[in-house]
């Protein structure tokens, strides 16, 4: 039989029972349609943690902190005790190497200090954190009232919501406003005079003196610098190693390196007896991709220092979004299998009822293949067209999702997202599961059909 003949056939046949058929065809655009509302809910599920999460800017992050100043987590670097060299001070000339690295894009250290500001004669207390430049990417500033810094120089501030609620009863009038930010400046003291150069005593010896044995100290003095307020964001950003969101206000980084803001690592290197010009109590180091992570890693450890990054340690989420998928995938498949049941009993029905042209197909010359093929090339329409229908009826009912999901988050004056997302390989694989399994469900009537009698077919009334 030939091609065009049995796809005429198919489609008469298919068009005598319209009723019967289009129900069955329903049944399979409602499985698939459950399924492909399932899976879509989980891709855009994934999509979206996925987004915000890169966007925070932490999974292509690297940070780093000298093996002085480890914080009891991280990769560090195991050298053999018998060669090991001091550990080397995360300074100014290391952030130079690293910056150098192959795949890094930038270098900077984490500048976070708790202060005091000056607004309309008041004093307020709050943690202040330089932010560099490429922030501006990050999730958090979405949405945010005003601007983001006109320049890496400038002195203005960002204040986050609750801060700002803090100043004024209405945060977003607080834009264009000055305020005044009080720091302790650090400022290095003479050198002291040498051991060598100390007076003998009467014996001829050098007195021991606890002030020539330490290495030169730093003053603190208060100082004060005005900033204009340029936006008000909602959440609080991740500022570095450590520093999930504990900037209430925040600067240029470049802003606040100027400023030589006291650290704690200060105190802490005066007691060792170490000089510190510079040194940095940790650096946040960005690269190109998750990809480049792990060797950027590798590189710094060989440098002598410690490393850590959220990539190592959200593995498992991948993982849980794929059990999360599989399980969805296998719900929203129940119900097409309850519609690949309707599926034989439309054809199986269509067997008793078409017997005698069974029997007159045979009897012209028909083989068993071309009367298998006839009935598969019907269950492949009813797949193909259920398929179809069932892509649209999900993405319908995603969208439904969506759009009543971003009804109620601005209720509650939240940002709007896409819950749903249905991508082209979903499509195709939604339309060419329906078409396997409703080809999978026609076997049994097909075969059946192909083993009728001839003459028995003919008798049939």
């Amino acid at each position: 039989m030939k091609t065009r003949d049995l796809t005429e056939l198919a489609g008469r046949n298919l068009r005598e029972a319209l009723l019967r058929n289009s129900l069955t065809t329903l049944g399979i655009a409602v499985g698939v349609a459950s399924l492909v509302a399932m899976l879509s809910l989980g891709v855009g599920l994934q999509q979206l943690a996925s987004k915000r999460l890169s966007r925070s800017g932490l999974f292509d992050a690297v940070f780093v902190s000298s093996r002085l100043n480890q914080r009891g987590f991280g990769r560090p670097t195991r050298p053999d005790p018998a060669t090991a060299a001091p550990p080397k001070v995360l300074d100014a000339e290391a952030r130079q190497k690293i910056s150098v690295l192959p795949d890094v894009v930038e270098v900077y250290p984490e500048i976070r200090f708790p202060t005091e500001i000056q607004f309309e004669g008041k004093p307020f207390s709050t943690t202040v954190a330089g932010i560099p430049a490429s922030a501006k990417s990050d999730g958090a500033f979405d949405g945010m009232k005003g601007a983001f810094f006109s320049g890496p120089n400038v002195d203005e501030a960002i204040l986050q919501i609750e801060f700002a609620k803090d100043l004024s009863t209405q945060p977003d009038s607080l834009i264009g406003k000055d305020l005044t930010l009080r720091y302790a400046e650090r400022q290095p003291l003479p050198a002291e005079p040498s051991a060598g150069k100390s007076k003998a005593g009467a014996d001829g010896t050098t007195p021991h003196s606890a002030e020539t044995d330490l290495s030169p100290g730093f003053s603190i003095v208060p100082r004060e610098k005005i900033f204009r307020v340029v936006g008000v964001v909602e959440t609080e950003p991740a500022t570095g190693f450590g520093g999930f969101g504990r900037g209430r206000l925040l600067i240029p980084l470049q802003v606040a390196e100027t400023l030589r803001i006291t650290q704690a690592n200060d105190l802490r290197e005066i007691l060792r007896g170490t000089s510190s010009k510079g040194n940095y109590d940790s650096l946040t180091v960005r690269v190109k991709g998750p990809s480049q992570v792990k060797s950027v890693e590798d590189a710094i450890q060989a440098m002598g220092f410690t490393t850590f990054s959220l990539l190592d340690a959200t593995k498992s989420l991948r993982q849980v979004f794929a059990v999360f998928d599989l399980l969805l995938g296998i719900f929203g498949s129940l119900a097409l299998a309850v519609a690949s049941l309707g599926i034989i009993n439309t054809l199986v029905m269509a067997i008793l009822e078409r017997r005698r042209e069974i029997g007159i197909l045979k009897a012209l010359g028909a083989a068993d293949r071309d009367i298998r093929r006839l009935f598969f090339a019907e269950a492949a329409v009813m797949g193909l067209v259920g398929g179809i229908l069932g892509v649209v009826l999900g993405w319908l009912i995603g969208s439904a999702l969506t759009f009543g999901t971003n009804v109620y988050l601005r209720r509650q004056e939240l940002p709007p997202i896409d819950l749903s997302s249905i991508p082209w390989w979903m499509v195709a694989g939604a339309i060419g599961f329906s078409v396997a399994v409703s080809l999978a469900a026609g076997i049994y009537p097909a075969s059946r059909a192909a083993k009728l009698n001839p003459v028995e077919a003919l008798r049939y009334e």
